[in-house]
Order: C-alpha cells, then sequence, then structure tokens
C-alpha cells in the first residue's frame, strides 16, 4: 500500500523562535537595565524563556520643530544691520579725514621744501655777488677816469650784464629820495632847492640781489633850507613913471 510522505514525520516539536533584549538603555524610560544574571547550565536541550519585556522596534526620534522667530527678532537684525552701515560709514569718514590731513600736510611739505631750496640757491648767489662787488667799484672808477677802453670794456660790460640778468641791481643816483634804509648818509647840506631830503651826491653805489641788500650806498644828503629870507617887491611904477629921488631915498630909509 503506497502511503503518503509526510514531510512533519521523524520532526521534533518546533522550537520557539526567543529575540533577547540586549540594550542596556531602556528604549520606553532611558534608564540603564541592570545586568542579567548569567544562566546555569543545564542538561539537555536548551530552551530560552522568553523574555518579559516585549520587543519593541526602535521608534527614530526626530528633531523638535524649530520654533518660529517672533517679530522682535527680525527687527532686530534689521537694526544691527543699520547700526553697522553707520559704524562703517563713521569709519570711512574718519579714513577720510586723515587721507585729506595728510595730504595737506604733505603739501604744505612740499612747499617748505621749495621754499627753502630756492632761498639757499638765492643765498648761495648772492654770496657769491658780493664777493665781486669790489671789482664792480674798480669798472666803474675806472670808467669815470677813462681808464676802461678796448677789450678791457667789453670784458666789464659782460661781466655786469651776467651779474644783472642773476639778479643784481644797483641803486643809488643823484636826485633820487633819501631812503635810509638803502641809503648811507656821510654828508649833511641845506638848500631851498629841494622840498625834502634828497641825495646830491654817490659816493658808493649801493647792490641789492632780488630783495636782499646786499651793500648800501654812501651818499650825501641835501635837505629842504627852513625859513629861507626873501626880499620885499619894490613899488611898481604908477603910470609908467618912475618914482622922484625923495621917494626913494624915503623908501630906503624905511
Amino acid at each position: 500500500m503506497t502511503g503518503r510522505y509526510d514531510e512533519t514525520e521523524g520532526r521534533g516539536p518546533e522550537e520557539p523562535v526567543v529575540v533577547r533584549d540586549r540594550r542596556r538603555i531602556d528604549p520606553l524610560t532611558g534608564e540603564v537595565r541592570p545586568a542579567a544574571p548569567a544562566a546555569e547550565p543545564q542538561d539537555g536541550p536548551k530552551h530560552a524563556a522568553p523574555s518579559e519585556d516585549p520587543v519593541e522596534p526602535a521608534v527614530p526620534t526626530e528633531p523638535a520643530p524649530a520654533t518660529h522667530a517672533g517679530p522682535g527678532l527680525g527687527e532686530s537684525i534689521v537694526d544691527d544691520s543699520v547700526s553697522v552701515a553707520t559704524g562703517l560709514e563713521k569709519e570711512l569718514a574718519e579714513r577720510t579725514a586723515d587721507l585729506q590731513r595728510l595730504q595737506a600736510e604733505y603739501a604744505n611739505y612740499r612747499k617748505r621744501v621749495d621754499r627753502d631750496r630756492e632761498q639757499v640757491v638765492a643765498g648761495a648767489k648772492a654770496s657769491v655777488v658780493n664777493d665781486l662787488l669790489p671789482l664792480l667799484d674798480d669798472l666803474e672808477r675806472a670808467e669815470q677816469h677813462g681808464d676802461l677802453t678796448g677789450a678791457f670794456k667789453a670784458v666789464g660790460e659782460k661781466l655786469v650784464g651776467s651779474l644783472q640778468r642773476s639778479g643784481l641791481e644797483p641803486f643809488g643816483t643823484e636826485g633820487e629820495p633819501f631812503d635810509p634804509s638803502v641809503h648811507e648818509a656821510v654828508q649833511h647840506s641845506t638848500s631851498p632847492d629841494v622840498t625834502g631830503p634828497t641825495v646830491t651826491m654817490v659816493m658808493r653805489r649801493g647792490y641789492r640781489f632780488g630783495e636782499r641788500v646786499l651793500r648800501a650806498a654812501l651818499v650825501g644828503v641835501t635837505d629842504h633850507e627852513p625859513g629861507g629870507s626873501t626880499a620885499e617887491p619894490m613899488d611898481q611904477p604908477v603910470g609908467g613913471e618912475l618914482p622922484l629921488e625923495g621917494e626913494l631915498f624915503d623908501e630906503n630909509n624905511r
């Protein structure tokens, strides 16, 4: 007799599926579980006792929802932005003022350096010209005496022309008003022909270089004569007739 083969024959009773929760932290309470006691060895097949705590799937924790910012937070951000912009503008204005001040100081420094350089150059030229003044005096005296002729006259004229082009200017001529700042009076006289102190004699010519007086001129000064006497006018003839001798005698006795 052909029997039906039963696949379940020859098998023992099915073993139950046991899941052990070995997590040390309770997912529900979050507390640490006590350590489980060691199981004692037993003879025969080992059957694990079902766990008292049911196995629960781990629930993923979600991050807390972000709280919505109130209306005050946006206003504070705007205020901070405005304050930062104001601070930047203030700092920019300060840096601009510092730059302008530095530029002005540098411009003044350049002007001062240029002015000092010009003064040094003018002082050096004036020193050289001052050493040549005795030579100019000799040339002028030679010309007055008629000794400056020929090639010597040409050389003297070139020298005087070069010095005048460099800035040398002579002064001190007869007839100009007396100026004590540039004239040195060594002789004084009075005359009714002048109305004030006037240079009537030049003994040594003066020179200036630019605005600097190298040497004052030695001059003689004539001042106005105060209280000059004038003769009284005689009686004019009447009708073209001359006065009689008696009248002329009486007039002289007066």
